[in-house]
């Protein structure tokens, strides 16, 4: 429900607070970046080179992915916020448009990886002729198309996430609440599109960067997963990122009230266990049907040690979670509820391994490049996102709906 006054509060992050942040984040980004290609592209610390480069282009796209979801979560809840016309998470919805705003920056990075296309993704040497099975596959799965869907998905995203902040920010320069009230409808007209275009992207996205490592393998359901995936870690990074604002008094906890706090742990538990069930469904629906094509994805992940990892995200991905933050007490509390967010992006980071690195060692083998390339993209992600909190107020201060959100309360 919409209220005719404005909010006034200039949140802004504060300048020590930022430029430790910055401090950190770029230390990271030349620590993790210079290791990772130092070592992995380059062989300066030693090593099989061939395995190297491969081990490098493995461990970056996981990392790549990891923060592309974040990015893509950020503008999945700001064109979700105008669908829905939501007044709750209206004190959210700056953090979000700054998330999404690195979606540029990710795109980036997954230029690095065209380096090595060809020793990611194998389906680049199979011959047709001699693949019944790639065969059907190959006018969708070649080079070229690829591309052209890369390019077009990043636009997509980064049109998408430049219209929604340039219209929030423009919107807190309002003079009065009816032409504030004019940047919301505007944004709400785009939404529905906007939605639908999102969820396409993100379904083929998935298929092609993630399914395709696997070029024999297909789940009508994989696209649904790596979303119900995207979403939590979202919220988890909503949760940390308002805890460390309020910290350090760049935002109120009168605008962000112990209300918002709980209904985003709400949704991180809700999607926690929505990723639960498409998980489960699709591994029950394959193994039901025991295709060869499809359940040999599952073979390579319940041996050689991967079956730990498996179990590991049965656990931590779900059990845990599920018992934790399913208490009204643990999603009220500032700490739990950190803790909690913390563990549900290292599990969705966990997810994400369990996907894509098994194609490259059949047999569980961490390597250092893992931790340098997310160090060193995570450094990336974490400049781009303190330069647009930096650059305009933490809330959309002249947003109708920002007093109905500081007013609300979960009961």
């Amino acid at each position: 429900m919409g209220h005719a006054n404005t909010f006034n509060e200039d949140a802004k992050l504060p300048e020590a607070a930022a430029k430790r942040a910055q401090t950190i984040a770029l230390a990271c980004a030349v620590v993790g970046l210079g290791a990772s290609f130092g070592g992995g592209l380059l062989g300066l610390f030693g090593g099989d080179a061939k395995e190297l480069h491969h081990q490098f282009y493995f461990s970056w796209l996981t990392a790549f992915f990891f923060f592309t979801t974040l990015s893509l979560g950020g503008l999945f809840f700001t064109i979700l916020h105008h669908l829905v016309r939501a007044s709750w998470s209206t004190g959210l919805r700056r953090i979000a448009e700054n998330l999404a705003m690195n979606i540029p920056l990710m795109a980036a990075c997954a230029l690095v990886l065209s380096m090595g296309f060809g020793d990611v993704y194998h389906w680049t040497h199979i011959d047709p002729a001699k693949d019944p099975i790639f065969a059907v596959k190959e006018p969708y799965l070649n080079v070229g198309f690829f591309t052209i869907r890369a390019v077009v998905f990043f636009a997509l995203w980064a049109v998408l996430a430049f219209f929604f902040r340039k219209n929030s920010v423009a919107q807190d320069g309002a003079q009065s609440a009816e032409s504030a009230s004019a940047f919301n409808f505007k944004m709400r007209r785009l939404a529905p599109l906007s939605m639908l275009a999102f969820a396409l992207s993100l379904t083929f996205f998935s298929f092609d960067w993630l399914m395709s490592l696997d070029p024999h393998w297909f789940s009508t359901m994989f696209g649904v997963y790596v979303f119900a995936g995207t979403v939590v870690a979202l919220f988890a990074t909503l949760i940390l990122s308002v805890l460390w604002l309020t910290r350090n008094n760049a935002v109120s906890t009168d605008t962000l009230t112990i209300g918002v706090f709980h209904d985003a742990g709400k949704l991180m538990f809700g999607f926690t266990v929505f990723w639960t069930y498409i998980t489960f469904s699709q591994y029950y629906l394959i193994w039901y049907a025991n295709i060869p094509e499809e359940t040999g994805w599952f073979m390579h992940r319940a041996q050689g040690g991967w079956e730990h990892v498996g179990l590991l995200i049965a656990v931590g991905h779900f059990i845990l979670p599920f018992w934790t933050i399913m208490s009204r007490h643990v999603k009220r509390n500032r700490f739990m509820l950190g803790l909690v967010a913390g563990w549900m992006l290292f599990m969705h980071f966990v997810d994400l391994y369990f996907v894509i690195m098994p194609t490259h060692h059949h047999h569980l083998h961490l390597h250092w490049l893992d931790l340098t390339t997310f160090v060193g993209v995570g450094g990336v992600f974490l400049m781009g996102f303190l330069f647009w909190c930096k650059r305009d107020a933490l809330v959309a201060r002249k947003d109708p709906q920002l007093t109905a959100s500081t007013g609300y309360d979960n009961v």
